[in-house]
C-alpha cells in the first residue's frame, strides 16, 4: 500500500485549513481527489478523537456559544427536488463554544439546530470545563433547556437577544440583513455580570470559520456533498485553529493561552496525529451525529 509522504500530507491539509477546496488541493498537490478525500477522513477522525481527549479540564471564566449555518448536498428548500439526495441533505449547523479570554474552541458540534442537538452540544461543553463559568448564548430557545440539563445551577448564564428592524427596501442582494436596532441582555440563571454578556468573540470566530473552510463560503460549488466530510473538516479546523494558528492578539496559539498545550504545534504535528493517535469508537459522537440520521 502506497503511503503519501509527510510533506504532501502537510501541503494538502494546509490548503484545506487556509480556505482551499478539495479539488484545488488536488490540483495544487498533484494528487487525485480520492486521495484528498481519504486524507480528510483520516485526519478528521483523528482530530476529533484528539480534541475529545486533550481539550478537557479547561479553566475558563467566560464562554460564548453560537451556531453557524451551512448546508449539505442542497439547501433545505431544494432537497425535495434534488436528484439522489442523501438522508443528511439540507441545513447543517455547526455549534461552537469559545473561551472569551484565550479564544480556545472548547467544543464543536455538527448537526441540526434543534433541542436534541442543543443538549448534545451543551453536555459536551460542560464536561470540558473545570470551573464555574459565565456563559453567553444568543436567543435560540434550545439553549434554555440544554444549559440547565448540562450545568444544573452551577453556571452564570445569560442570553444576548438582538432586535432587528425591517429589511432595507432598496436591498437587492440576498445577504442584506435588516438593521440591528438594539440588544437585550436576558439573565437565565445564576448571577451573570452584565458587562460580560456578549457574543462578539464567537461571532468573529464564525467569520474566521467561513474564511478558512471553503465549504462554508456562500455562492460557490465547494459546499459539502457529504455530511460526514463536513464534520471531518470542522474537526480538522478546530485542532489547526487551537494548536497551530498563532492568534494575532494573544501572540500564541489559543491552546497555549489556555494551558492545554505547552508549545506551538506545526502542521506536521497535525499530519502525524492521524498516524499515531488511536481513534476510539466512542469518540464518534458529537461532531458525527445528526438528528436526521436516527
Amino acid at each position: 500500500m502506497n503511503k503519501l509522504p509527510l510533506a504532501k500530507r502537510v501541503q494538502i491539509l494546509s490548503i484545506l485549513c487556509e480556505g482551499g477546496s478539495m479539488r484545488s488541493a488536488s490540483r495544487l498537490a498533484d494528487v487525485s481527489i480520492n486521495t484528498v478525500s481519504k486524507l480528510l477522513i483520516d485526519a478528521g477522525q483523528a482530530c476529533a478523537a484528539f480534541h475529545d481527549e486533550r481539550v478537557r479540564g479547561v479553566r475558563s471564566k467566560r464562554i460564548q456559544c453560537d451556531e453557524i449555518w451551512s448546508f449539505t448536498y442542497a439547501k433545505a428548500k431544494n432537497v425535495g427536488t434534488a436528484k439522489s439526495a442523501p438522508e443528511q441533505a439540507g441545513d447543517t449547523w455547526t455549534w461552537t463554544a469559545l473561551d472569551a479570554d484565550t479564544k480556545l474552541i472548547v467544543s464543536h458540534f455538527v448537526g441540526d439546530r434543534d433541542a436534541e442537538c442543543g443538549r448534545w452540544f451543551m453536555d459536551d461543553v460542560a464536561k470540558r470545563l473545570a470551573s464555574r463559568v459565565q456563559l453567553t448564548t444568543d436567543g435560540h430557545k434550545a439553549y434554555l433547556v440544554a444549559v440547565e440539563g448540562a450545568f444544573g445551577m452551577d453556571v452564570d448564564c445569560a442570553q444576548l437577544v438582538k432586535m432587528y428592524g425591517d429589511a432595507p427596501g432598496n436591498a437587492k442582494g440576498r445577504y442584506s440583513p435588516a438593521d440591528c436596532t438594539g440588544i437585550k441582555k436576558v439573565p437565565v440563571m445564576g448571577s451573570p455580570d452584565p458587562k460580560h454578556v456578549s457574543t462578539s468573540y464567537i461571532e468573529r470566530q464564525n467569520l474566521t470559520m467561513r474564511m478558512h473552510m471553503r465549504r462554508f463560503t456562500r455562492l460557490t460549488n465547494a459546499f459539502s456533498k457529504k455530511f460526514e466530510n463536513h464534520a471531518h473538516m470542522v474537526a480538522l479546523y478546530a485542532v489547526w485553529y487551537n494548536f497551530v494558528r498563532v492568534h494575532k492578539t494573544l501572540r500564541v496559539s489559543p491552546a497555549m493561552a489556555a494551558n492545554v498545550s505547552d508549545r506551538l504545534w506545526s502542521m506536521e504535528d497535525v499530519a502525524e496525529v492521524s498516524e499515531v493517535f488511536h481513534v476510539k469508537p466512542a469518540t464518534k459522537r458529537g461532531p458525527y451525529k445528526k438528528a436526521k440520521m436516527q
